[in-house]
Parts: C-alpha cells; sequence; structure tokens
C-alpha cells in the first residue's frame, strides 16, 4: 500500500504523471477507465489515488468511484484532477472525502506538493495504525493459576479461527483483554481492533456511532464499524445494546454491509466479531430486553473469564505487573510487596476483580510514604476500620455465637480464604497455616470443608448436607 493508482481517460496524462512520480522516486499503476481502476483497488489498495472526474466509456465517473473508495478503503487518499473544473465540482469531491482538487491543466509543482502530503497523510495514518495495533498486541495475560491456564487454553483454540466469541465473567475480570489477546494472535492482527462500549453510547447516538453518516453539510463520517473494516470489532457489555440496535447489528452480522445514516449506498465490511457481557443473557432474552437470535449469531463460541476470586494465586504478580506499569507509565515508585501485604491481598474481597486491584495498586504508589516494600497496613482492610495492634475485627454474627461454634466458624471461614488463596493446594496450605497435611485433612472433614473444580482450578467449599426426603 505505498504505489500511486492513476487513473485517467487520456492516456498521454497518465503516463506523464505517471513519469513525473517515478523521477520522483514513486511506484505508480496506471487505469483508463472505472472497471480498470476497481480492479486494481480490489487487487492491491494503492497509497494514494489520482483520479480523474471525467471518464470516458466507463460505467462509473470520477465521484462514484470517489464514493466507493471512501466506502470501501476509507484510509486511501483521493486526489481530483479534472479539466472541467469548477467550484461546485471541487466542494462535492471534498464533501465526499477527497484529500484534494486540482483543475486541468495543472502546475507540476503544485501537483507535487497535493501529492507529497497526501503520500505523508497516508503514512502517518498507516504509522498511527500500526503503533495502535502494537499498544494492543502489548496487551499482556498475567497470571499462572489453573483457572487462567484454562481460559488462555481456549483463547488460544479460537485465535486463528473466525468464529464468533462470546466472553462472560464479572465486571472488571479482564474480558476486553482477553478479547485483545484473541486479535494479537489471529491473522488479524495487523488490522484494527475497535471498541465498542455499548454502555458508555447515548441511546439516541448508538447507529449514528456505529454505522456512521452522511449529510450534505458534511459528507461521509464513518461509523465504528467501518473502522473496524478488516480487523475485529469488540461489542464490550453487549447486553447494554438497545433492542432497535440489536436487530440492526444482527442484519450487519448476516449481511456484512449497512447502510449509513442518512445515506443510501450499501457499505461492505468484513469483519470478526467478539462480544463480552457480565449479565446472563438467557434471563436477559427471557425478560425480552435481548434478542434470542442476536444471542446466537454471537454465541458462537463461549469462554469464561474467571474472577479475580477464582484465580487468587495469580494476586501477587499481577499487583507487581501493575506497579511497573505505573512505574513506567506515571514515574510512581517500584515497591515491592511484603509477605503480610501479599498475604491481605490474597484474602481480601474483589468485587471489582483485576480492574480493582489496579486502582488499589495505583493509590497506594501514589498515597505512599517511601520506596520500602509496600506494607499492609498500606492496603485497606474489607470492612475500612483501623485495627489496634495485636487486635481483630469481630463480626457481630461471630459474636453471638458461643465459643465452641465461633471458634468452628472462623476456624471454616479461615480455612476456606487459606484455601482458595493457594488455589485448593493443600499441601501449600498446610505449610502456611503451621499443620501436617493429614491434620489439615482430618480438621477440613470435621468442619465440612472440601474442594471441587471450577473455571480449571481447585476451589473450597462448604459441603451443604442434602436435605432429607
Amino acid at each position: 500500500m505505498s504505489d500511486i493508482l492513476i487513473v485517467d481517460d487520456e492516456r498521454d496524462i497518465r503516463e506523464l504523471v505517471s513519469d513525473i512520480l517515478e523521477d520522483e522516486g514513486y511506484t505508480t499503476r496506471l487505469a483508463a477507465n472505472s472497471d480498470e481502476c476497481m480492479n486494481a483497488i480490489n487487487a492491491e489498495p494503492p497509497g494514494l489515488l489520482i483520479l480523474d472526474i471525467w471518464l470516458k466509456d466507463s460505467r462509473m465517473d470520477g465521484i462514484d468511484i470517489l464514493k466507493a473508495v471512501k466506502r470501501d478503503n476509507p484510509d486511501i487518499p483521493v486526489v481530483i484532477i479534472s479539466g472541467h473544473g469548477n467550484i461546485e465540482i471541487a466542494v462535492a469531491a471534498i464533501k465526499q472525502g477527497a484529500y484534494d482538487f486540482i483543475e486541468k491543466p495543472f502546475n507540476i509543482d503544485q501537483l507535487m506538493v497535493v501529492i507529497r502530503r497526501a503520500m505523508e497523510t497516508s503514512r502517518l495514518r498507516r504509522e498511527n495504525a500500526s503503533l495502535k495495533r502494537k499498544e494492543v498486541s502489548c496487551s499482556e495475560m498475567i497470571g499462572s493459576s489453573a483457572a487462567f491456564r484454562a481460559m488462555v487454553a481456549q483463547l488460544d483454540k479460537v485465535t486463528k479461527s473466525n468464529g464468533r466469541v462470546m466472553l462472560r465473567g464479572p465486571a472488571g475480570s479482564g474480558k476486553e483483554i482477553a478479547a485483545r489477546y484473541i486479535h494479537a494472535h489471529s491473522n488479524r492482527a495487523n488490522a484494527p481492533f475497535v471498541t465498542v462500549n455499548c454502555a458508555g453510547i447515548e441511546p439516541e447516538r448508538v447507529e449514528e456511532v456505529l454505522f456512521g453518516r452522511e449529510s450534505p453539510e458534511r459528507g461521509i463520517e464513518s461509523g465504528l464499524l467501518e473502522q473496524a473494516h478488516g480487523g475485529v470489532i469488540y461489542f464490550d457489555e453487549v447486553a447494554d445494546m438497545p433492542l432497535g440496535t440489536q436487530s440492526k447489528i444482527l442484519r450487519v452480522l448476516v449481511d456484512q454491509q449497512f447502510q449509513r445514516v442518512g445515506g443510501s449506498d450499501k457499505v461492505r465490511v468484513d469483519l470478526r466479531v467478539i462480544s463480552s457481557t457480565n449479565r446472563d443473557l438467557e434471563a436477559e432474552i427471557a425478560a425480552e430486553r435481548f434478542r434470542e437470535e442476536l444471542y446466537h449469531r454471537l454465541n458462537v463460541v463461549p469462554i469464561a473469564v474467571p474472577s479475580l476470586e477464582d484465580r487468587r494465586e495469580d494476586i501477587p504478580v499481577l499487583a507487581r505487573h501493575f506497579i511497573q506499569i505505573c512505574n513506567e507509565t506515571q514515574g510512581l515508585p517500584v515497591r515491592e510487596l511484603s509477605d503480610e501485604a501479599v498475604a491481605l491481598l490474597q484474602t481480601m474481597s474483589w468485587p471489582g476483580n483485576v480492574r480493582q486491584l489496579k486502582n488499589l495498586v495505583e493509590r497506594v504508589l501514589i498515597l505512599g510514604d517511601g520506596s520500602g516494600p509496600i506494607e499492609a497496613r498500606e492496603l485497606p482492610s474489607d470492612e475500612d476500620k483501623s485495627e489496634e495492634p495485636g487486635r481483630v475485627v469481630l463480626s457481630g454474627a461471630l459474636a453471638t455465637l458461643p465459643l465452641r461454634e465461633a471458634r468452628e466458624a472462623f476456624e471454616r471461614e479461615y480455612l476456606l480464604t487459606q484455601i482458595n488463596r493457594f488455589g485448593g493446594n493443600i499441601s501449600r496450605t498446610a505449610n502456611f497455616v503451621g499443620m501436617e497435611r493429614s491434620a489439615l485433612h482430618r480438621k477440613l472433614k470435621s468442619l465440612g470443608v472440601v474442594t471441587s473444580s471450577k473455571s480449571g482450578a481447585r476451589v473450597a467449599r462448604v459441603d451443604e448436607p442434602e436435605p432429607a426426603e
């Protein structure tokens, strides 16, 4: 996408412009009519299109070709040339997305200035897109827990396909990072990754944002679907998409084309669709808030993204990763984590999941008073209460129980927390709590604590007795 395609029905003009450009070091291709032009673009999109507005013996004139190029290849700059130029034609061309308009007979120096600027614009667009893709490809998946490894194994299976993926998991668990991982390891890695924040778009503007719009005053404005052409469109929290828009997105998935708001031309797109949700979409369908047909179109490959509660083993490495990121992006100090801080982080409640952990790390680094290890006292407790040294906060429910029952309740909750902290590994739990493994097994049995598989990991839970018949 670095050559220049010259389209003119006059052979002398085509060859003259080509000779001049090749003397300047550019590579050129030539087309005498609209069919040759469109065939050349479809074979390999050029870096720049020089287009005569009047083409003899052609099915399409220059404006028609311009519309088609801006519809299907919006990043190609188009310079319009014409021997019958007037202000109305120039304005029409610019509104349709032309980079500039030059009237014949043109001044060679003027033509070269416009071409250099247009090619520089094209280069900067490609570099900008490349930088964005590099940023996307550097989005790391951090972790080593069983639940994390099971998720990554599923992601790896879908990277090379073109199938639609539905990522399910609680808010803040890293569903967008998972989507970016799929994109970065797919054959579309060099194409755009465009996120649609379904919950963040004003309902009355959803269709304009997605499909773009056309108007006589402002010409063509591409939407997110058009910007994602050739790459991945990611619908973040798709359950928040308005019902009316859901039906139109369904049509796009079926036809791979749509109309801009206010337009009449069909815009063709080649997209891979990844979506995410933290809701029960089956329940949303039952409540008539989500279209069942769209659900089946999107939910081709469902993949569960585990909560931070299900991958507590990963908390230390995630926290250290966020410390490094805060240092690189904000200049905040690189601080280690004390053993007590790690233990507290792994036993805290994380309703906001990985996002909550990232925010907590950033807050501690900003408010911290030194460069030494982060201590447990710098971290908020779940109740956000200050504790006196040597004392723990006693919950109201625990305080109402007799000593024996309170001790059992405490031991049960303590051991549940520690087992889940170590990813269901009984040996590591026994070593930390200071018990023999066999003694720990007996204690767990007496407390009714069992381990089972969840999201590819071992987790502890209380074995609820079956109700008597």
